[in-house]
């Protein structure tokens, strides 16, 4: 449904198939086709599994094609793919994308199995048709020039299927694991809405779930999937230029969680190793704030930010790691400045900065504290002065502002 999206939107079904043809992958064709969903007209995108002299009777010219024909080709694990993609002939980006897709699918499964990352056999994701519709769509946002992916509320579906495992229920043990720390929505329809496949495409990529963000519409793509549904079985795909007047100037916007809990009875002394065991899990910062609680008692509030995927890492940190019993989230919506790290001549020697940018201007220019303080320490001097001159060095050389005089 993802590759018919993204084909219906204008991504050219030539392009995808031939960058597919990088994968070193055999024994598949893709197919894209109009069909028609109720009212409403859509791309479907087949993956095609053939399955070379699977009968007896046929002959060595005969090939039997079955659409998802998984158990034709053997189980493989999380290396077993990271090698077809690494000796793969596609782009960089691409190939780094599906690889994310593929080790969160992993991380799930194996959560859910209780076994380790490696030890984990993909039944329908480890197939040449899942292999293709995961590399497919990060080959087609690539193609398309996707900066930043966006998706509503995934819907949960409900009932139970029959997989490897036996009857399971709807959503899939590794769906859901998948599905932490995103926004779903319950529509209903007693069916199976989200496959792991999918919620791991979406989930990895996705830098914003929930609201749409604003944005200018160039395109919009409808994509087809196999079941008749209730409503018309379809994603859709709007494809366009961001609104805020940051983005033009390089500013990414993307989701993160913001994961708190309240904690008054915790020892001093244990704030250090959970914050460390916080930022192991994930967190892209962490920091504490004192409040006055019930009763009067003192508390603190810990709050940390991560990507989506990571809040369950972090929850478990905090049961572990704290005396709390009750850990809440929410996703924020944020802007953030592109940022590198460059390494500068200062009269200090040579020091790591941190600069950021709006557009092709700088704005900030920080050295490393850890090099300033080792800076400080070497030379006798105080920590701010170290500070305060190579800020204002990195500054000069990287920006035409000469200054104090």
């Amino acid at each position: 449904m993802i590759l018919g999206a993204l084909v219906d939107a204008g991504l050219p079904f030539e392009a995808l198939r031939d960058g597919l043809a990088g994968l070193d992958l055999g024994g598949y064709s893709i197919e894209r086709r109009e069909v028609m969903k109720g009212a409403f007209r859509a791309t479907k995108v087949d993956v095609h599994v053939h399955d070379h002299g699977h009968d007896a009777g046929e002959g060595p010219g005969h090939a039997h094609a079955r659409p998802h024909g998984k158990h034709a080709h053997p189980r493989r694990t999380l290396p077993d793919i990271l090698g077809i993609l690494g000796r793969s002939g596609l782009p960089g980006p691409v190939r780094d994308n599906a690889a994310r897709v593929f080790r969160r699918l992993a991380e799930a499964e194996a959560r859910v199995h209780g076994v380790s990352v490696d030890e984990v056999h993909f039944h329908d994701v480890g197939a040449v048709d899942a292999i293709v519709d995961v590399t497919g769509a990060c080959l087609g946002l690539h193609l398309l020039g996707i900066e930043a992916l966006h998706c509503s509320a995934l819907p949960l579906g409900g009932g139970s299927v029959t997989g490897p495992h036996g009857r399971i229920p709807v959503p899939a043990p590794g769906t859901a694991e998948l599905l932490r720390g995103f926004p779903v929505v319950d529509t209903g329809v007693k069916r199976e809405l989200v496959t792991p496949t999918g919620a791991a495409i979406l989930t990895t990529l996705a830098s914003g779930a929930g609201a749409m963000p604003a944005m200018t519409v160039s395109a919009v793509g409808y994509g087809a999937g196999s079941m008749e549904l209730e409503m018309p079985n379809l994603i859709r795909l709007f494809v366009g230029e961001g609104a805020s007047p940051l983005d033009p100037m390089g500013a990414a916007t993307e989701t993160v969680c913001q994961v708190e809990t309240t904690v008054d009875d915790m020892s001093p002394q244990l704030w250090e190793p959970l914050m460390d065991r916080l930022f192991e899990a994930g967190a892209l910062d962490v920091y504490l704030t004192s409040v006055l609680m019930k009763k009067s008692r003192p508390g603190v509030v810990l709050t940390a930010l991560c990507e989506p995927g990571d809040v369950g890492a972090l929850a478990q940190a905090l049961f572990q790691e704290s005396t709390t019993i009750g850990v809440r989230w929410t996703p924020w919506q944020r802007q953030r400045l592109p940022r590198e790290m460059v390494r500068l001549e200062t009269s200090y020697g040579a020091v790591a900065f941190k600069v950021s940018r709006l557009g092709d201007r700088v704005v900030t220019v920080t050295p490393e504290f850890d090099e300033v303080r080792r800076i400080a320490r070497d030379r006798g001097l105080p920590v701010r002065e170290v500070l305060d001159q190579a800020r204002a060095e990195g500054r000069r050389l990287l920006t035409s502002d000469p200054g104090p005089a």
